[in-house]
């Protein structure tokens, strides 16, 4: 049986803390979430693809434009 590890290629999973993050959004994302606690989900994921950064900076901008900044 293969590991997430082993699996993942949108994912960037070297270490064990990965796949322990990987698999715990997973068994998240199968239970009603708020809008606030999938978005919260979403930006995790990002944080484990190798681009990370320009979903950070789309969420900062997002933000920024619906402020009025």
């Amino acid at each position: 049986m293969k590991t997430i590890m082993e699996k993942s290629k949108k994912y960037i999973i070297d270490e064990k803390r990965d796949e322990e993050i990987l698999m715990k959004v997973r068994k998240l994302e199968k239970v009603k979430l708020s809008k606030a606690n999938k978005d919260s989900i979403k930006l995790i994921k990002t944080q484990l693809e190798k681009d990370w950064r320009k979903y950070l900076l789309q969420k900062l901008n997002s933000m920024i434009k619906n402020n009025k900044l």
